[in-house]
């Protein structure tokens, strides 16, 4: 077997080289993992909070049935379900780009795990913490925002850490829907060129190289946002 890593100097038939390509496709996939992601903390801390507050049941159910929803299908079938299905049932979403629909897809679907991840985080902090809140006057709302927010979203750093990792991954999804992302130019080039072997190892380390950097994003704002000496109830440690 030899080794042709000159392939990626070649043209691709339209004036660029595989190369120039293959950062193109990157940043579609870096443009899609970080819409989603987005789309997901937004929605999943608004619904991971839903599942927390006291005296509202039916708020804590609407909760619980988005995340049993959304975790319990395929991403790919939901990917499907967005891309083909809600056009054809609601008219307007014809006018929206397939960028668009794929990243409230893959931001919906991870919505539902950092909502459980949000709800471990508040129920992990100490009674006390809520109570002095409204003892200082706050109303329900306003203690989630300045007291019991900020301290759940120190400790579920590290899982929402590999969660932010596995969306970068699973933006490879988009390929099912022609979106020119890294798996699916991969798929395309090794077609033309037929060197997969040089094709899937470089765009593996895209994709290894992308994760590394969010996971060193995520260590360093852990790093200056902990709270020392902090031990959340239940025993687990706000790192």
């Amino acid at each position: 077997m030899t080794w042709d890593w000159a392939v990626f100097l070649g043209d691709d038939g339209s004036g660029r080289t595989y190369l120039e390509w293959l950062f193109e496709a990157w940043q579609w996939t870096l443009a899609v993992a970080g819409g989603s992601w987005v789309v997901a903390v937004v929605v999943g801390a608004f619904v991971g909070t839903l599942r927390t507050l006291p005296n509202s049941p039916w708020l804590v159910r609407a909760g619980n049935a988005w995340v049993e929803l959304f975790r319990n299908i395929p991403i790919l079938v939901q990917l499907f379900i967005w891309y083909f299905v809600v056009p054809k049932v609601f008219p307007p979403f014809r006018e929206v780009p397939g960028y668009l629909l794929v990243v409230f897809a893959l931001g919906f679907f991870t919505s539902a795990r950092i909502a459980e991840q949000v709800r471990a985080g508040i129920q992990s902090l100490p009674r006390g913490q809520r109570n002095a809140g409204m003892a200082m006057g706050f109303s329900t709302w306003q203690t989630y925002r300045y007291v019991l927010l900020p301290m759940a979203f120190r400790i579920i750093l590290p899982p929402l850490t590999s969660e932010s990792m596995n969306l970068l991954k699973n933006s490879s999804v988009a390929f099912a829907v022609s979106i020119p992302e890294l798996t699916m130019y991969a798929m395309q080039v090794q077609e033309e060129t037929s060197r997969g072997i040089e094709v899937y190892l470089v765009v593996t380390a895209a994709y290894a190289v992308s994760a590394f950097a969010v996971n060193r994003v995520f260590a360093y704002i852990e790093r200056r946002v902990q709270i020392p000496g902090f031990i959340a109830a239940g025993g687990a440690g706000a790192h």
